[in-house]
């Protein structure tokens, strides 16, 4: 079970870098364009055709390319009020539904996103003012929520072994285990 453990959190490894290098060349890319548009428009009179909507396309890019990696993480909000009176034998019977739900939850936005991806496509859908086919970002939505929702299920039986003790150590529980 160990050597299955620690492949799991090589593959994660390698998915959190990816998704966080591909999220921050998008903001780097929105701030060299916002820093161009402004310097453009204020010191040439001459503002970069288009930077609006490609801003938004890339903010869109953005909070989707990040999410898989806060659901894995399990850095979104949340408030605690179950925590008090809740016993700590058995948090990990909470996590473990608690993630389900949010799989489950993932998972329908994902396929709802997906059929607007298909329907934007056959309509020929693009944005506005520089035509660019808006099925390709939705598509990217309708990815990252299925893939938030898969890492979301892999959390959930993460809890449940080691919950059950069949996994020791480096599980959600602990801290400090590899799963971070």
């Amino acid at each position: 079970m160990h050597t299955l453990t620690t492949r799991a959190t090589r593959v994660g490894r390698v998915l959190q870098l990816t998704l966080e290098g591909v999220a921050g060349a998008t903001l780097f890319g929105m701030m060299l364009l916002t820093t161009a548009d402004v310097t453009g428009r204020y010191f040439f009179n001459s503002p970069i055709l288009g930077a609006v909507e490609l801003t938004q396309l890339m903010l869109a890019a953005l909070v989707f390319l990040s999410l898989p990696v806060v659901c894995w993480r399990q850095e979104h909000i949340s408030v605690d009020l179950l925590d008090a009176i809740f016993p700590a034998r058995l948090v990990w019977v909470r996590e473990v539904i608690v993630n389900l739900v949010v799989t489950a939850a993932l998972w329908v936005m994902a396929q709802r996103v997906w059929a607007l991806a298909e329907r934007a496509f056959d309509w020929g859908d693009v944005t506005e003012f520089l035509r660019i086919p808006r099925g390709y970002l939705i598509g990217l939505i309708a990815i990252m929520l299925a893939l938030s929702a898969l890492l979301t299920l892999a959390r959930a039986v993460l809890y449940l072994l080691e919950g059950l003790k069949v996994v020791e150590q480096g599980g959600p529980l602990s801290k400090g285990g590899t799963h971070d």
